[in-house]
Parts: structure tokens; C-alpha cells; sequence
């Protein structure tokens, strides 16, 4: 059942649909396609149809439902779940079930969704992969961390799913599996009771087949939240109805290729030659700014850094059960010295306000890669993080959007860009894109 989650939503409210169908054909698209894709780390079909029917219930006893009542929802597995398991993609959490929601899923639940399952996540959401696959090729990688909700999203399993990023770990899978994927502002949705891995980097993110569903769900999981510290009180912004509106003049954007074009395959340096070429005078090829050019060194540093100090006890009880690639990053941010991690960490708020002068003086968002290419042939890696890296450790708002496609078939995204805070505008220039290039 390939409706939107807006569409689905709507249907349900309007009693042409009820959850319990939804849900249904969901579970049943699933059954056919996870042997190949394999999205999902726990689904349990009985509880998921349970939810369903008690969704309908309410709309029936005609009790208040809320702007997602009835639509299923995966969630990636470093998101609690009072109901079901949270293993985080690692075996040293095999079995754990926490007893509270994370604050995202709970506002799901508040919004009425159905939490229909739990996807996969690499291991703790870092770069080893776990046993998704690309569903448009089962022989290429989904991309990570964010592995399974990008698949499930893209094979029609369920409308809307919930991720995270780190470095690239939303934007990067979305590409990979062509489904949009949108990355808020760094402190705009709360992150209390998803496994931590670094304060200063850690976003939820969010996929979705089309921009006006990932506002419905960023509409309904902003919020501040006590439980983390770079939440703050504000007022809610109506992102679906800001979004939708005509830009008041047509937007202008930044083509920016950062240092790593020309590791870029020849598929991306192509499509976006020919991307820049559609859209004329409304794109113009900016440099970065030679202050940001360290920018991935401090990434690296701060992520190293947080990294080992929140899975430290992962490290002292079980190290040997961790893969190759965490091993080594946790010893490498064992060994930072504080001068370099306060030094990188100072260096984020000068370079977020250089790019806030770019956009105050002519550009309504950034134009750039999702990623090297397509999703890579094989499953011993996840992809390249480099064209996601800066934006993330910037906390500036992006979204990849499957506008391409490579040589062979496979998707490739293009990659907004917005200013920080800024997401309303960023995701109606990007609705703007999309029917521009229609």
C-alpha cells in the first residue's frame, strides 16, 4: 500500500481507510520483500495489528486523534521502545528491552502513529554494516547507519521512519536507497533515550517518500525536552504550511563541491553538471571558505572523542565483541587530547555564522552531493560520509532527495542544504526544486 503518510492520514480521518487495513498491507509487502531487503531488526505482526485496532477503536468512540492517528512508523533500534526491544545493532545489547520510550517515539504515539517495528541499525549506529540491502539491488549496500529505515522506506514497507546521524548516517542511505531524507536543525527534535554517541553531533533524522511527509513528522517531533541540553523552549512552526507556500521570489542557489569532488564518481560529476545546467541563473558555484577547509579533521576529533567516552563501558565489558572499525575508532578517541577536541568543538559557531552571512547575502540554501555516487557494489561497507560530514558538525539542516539516477540504474541524490534554524525555508526551496525539475 504505496500512499503517502499525509494521504493515508487523511483517508483515516475521513473514515476511507482505517488503520487496521493500512497496517495490514504494510505487514503484507513486508512478508514479500524483507527475504531480499531484510529492514527489519524486530517486527512483531500480532502487536503491530493490536496497535492498529486500537487506533480504530478510538477514532471510533470518537476520542480526539492526532495528525498521524493510525499510520505506521518504523523505528531505527537505538530508539527505545517500552513495547519492544532496543538492541542498538549490537550483540553485547542482544535482549535489552528498555522500560520508557525514547521522547521521539513517544511523540509519535502522542501523534497516533503506529510503531510498526524496529529497523536496522549498524553496529551502535557506526560504520559496520548489518544484514540490510539496497532494495532496489540487493547486491549494493542500503547505506548507514540508518540502513534499515532507508530500505523499508524505499521498498514501500512503510510510509515514514525514523534514523539518526552522526556524520552521514540519514543523508547518505536516503541516497543510496532513493527516498528522501531529511536531517532538522542540530537541537530542533529531542534525542533523550536514543543510544548517545555524541552530544555535539547526534541528530534524529527522518525518511519519508516525498517533502511534505517529512514536515508532517518534523511538525509533530520538534519540541524541547529536558532530558537533552541542546533543546530549548520555543514556540511550534507550522514547517508543512511554510513549506507549501510559493518562495516570494524564486530561489537562488549555492553549488558548493567541497574539497572531496574529485573523489566524486563519474555518474555524480555528470548528473550535477547537468542538474546546475537545468536550473541556469538560479544556481551559482560558490567555493568553501578556506576557515572551514579543517572542518572534517574536527568531525573526526569530536566524533572520535564522544564516541569512546559514551561507549566506554561497552569497551571495558565487551571489546572483543565489538567490530574492527569501532574498536579502532574507540581507541583512537582514547587517545585525543583535550586541546585538539576543545579546539575543534570551538571552531563549529565561527564557521556556522560565516555560512550564515552566505545565506543573509544572496543564497536560499546549498546545492551539493549526498554522496560519492551510487550505493556502493558489496556489503563490507556503508559508503563514504564526506559530502555529509560538514553539515552535520555544523548542525545545519539538509535533505537529500532522490532528483538522479546512475549508469546503473541506482539512485542517486542531490543534497540541500539550509542555514541553521532555517528548516521551514530549506524544506520550501526544496519543494521548489523538485517541481522546478518535474
Amino acid at each position: 500500500m504505496m500512499l503517502s503518510a499525509g494521504d493515508a492520514a487523511q483517508q483515516i480521518r475521513d473514515g476511507k481507510l482505517t488503520s487496521e487495513e493500512l497496517v495490514q498491507g504494510c505487514l503484507e509487502r513486508i512478508r514479500a520483500l524483507e527475504p531480499k531487503v531484510q529492514a527489519w531488526a524486530f517486527l512483531d505482526e500480532e502487536h503491530a495489528m493490536a496497535q492498529a485496532r486500537a487506533a480504530d477503536e478510538r477514532k471510533a468512540l470518537g476520542e480526539p486523534i492526532g495528525p498521524l492517528h493510525g499510520v505506521p512508523v518504523g523505528v531505527k533500534d537505538i530508539f527505545d521502545t517500552a513495547d519492544m526491544p532496543t538492541e542498538n545493532g549490537t550483540v553485547l545489547h542482544r535482549g535489552r528491552t528498555p522500560r520508557d520510550d525514547a521522547v521521539p517515539v513517544a511523540l509519535l504515539r502522542a501523534a497516533g502513529a503506529v510503531i510498526l517495528g524496529k529497523t536496522v541499525s549498524t553496529e551502535c549506529a557506526y560504520f559496520s554494516p548489518g544484514k540490510t540491502r539496497n532494495p532496489h539491488n540487493p547486491e549494493h549496500t542500503p547505506g548507514g547507519s540508518s540502513s534499515g529505515s532507508a530500505a523499508a522506506v524505499a521498498a514501500g514497507m512503510v510510509p515514514l521512519a525514523l534514523g539518526s546521524q552522526t556524520a552521514g548516517s540519514v543523508i547518505r542511505p536516503a541516497a543510496f536507497c532513493g527516498a528522501y531524507g531529511y536531517k532538522p536543525t542540530h537541537g530542533l527534535v529531542p534525542r533523550t533515550g536514543v543510544l548517545q554517541l555524541s552530544r555535539a553531533l547526534d541528530h534524529v533524522g527522518f525518511f519519508a517518500r516525498n517533502i511534505e511527509d517529512l514536515t508532517l513528522l518534523l511538525e509533530n517531533l520538534q519540541g524541547y525536552d529536558e532530558g537533552d541540553p541542546d533543546t530549548r523552549p520555543r514556540a511550534r512552526i507550522a514547517f508543512g504550511k511554510l513549506a507549501a507556500e510559493e518562495p516570494p521570489i524564486p530561489p537562488v542557489l549555492a553549488f558548493v563541491k567541497t574539497p572531496h569532488w574529485e573523489r566524486a564518481d563519474a555518474d555524480t560529476k555528470e548528473a550535477f553538471g547537468e542538474l546546475v545546467e537545468a536550473l541556469g541563473d538560479r544556481v551559482e558555484e560558490v567555493e568553501l571558505f578556506p576557515s572551514v577547509i579543517e572542518a572534517w579533521d574536527w568531525h573526526k576529533t569530536i566524533m572520535a572523542a564522544e564516541m569512546a567516552a559514551n561507549l566506554e563501558r561497552e569497551w571495558r565489558s565487551g571489546k572483543e565483541k565489538l567490530s574492527p572499525q569501532l574498536r579502532e575508532l574507540i581507541e583512537r578517541g582514547r587517545e585525543v587530547r583535550a586541546v585538539d577536541y576543545q579546539r575543534a568543538l570551538g571552531a563549529v559557531a565561527p564557521a556556522v555564522a560565516s555560512f550564515d552571512e552566505l545565506f543573509m547575502e544572496r543564497y536560499d540554501a546549498i546545492l551539493t552531493p549526498a554522496s560519492l555516487g551510487t550505493a556502493p557494489k558489496g556489503l563490507g561497507s556503508t559508503g563514504d560520509p564526506a559530502f555529509c560530514s560538514l553539515w552535520t558538525l555544523l548542525g545545519m539542516p539538509a535533505i537529500s532527495i532522490p532528483l538522479m539516477q546512475g549508469a546503473n540504474g541506482l539512485p542517486l541524490g542531490a543534497q540541500l542544504v539550509g542555514r541553521r534554524g532555517y528548516d521551514a525555508r530549506l524544506m520550501r526551496t526544496a519543494r521548489w526544486l523538485v517541481e522546478k525539475l518535474r
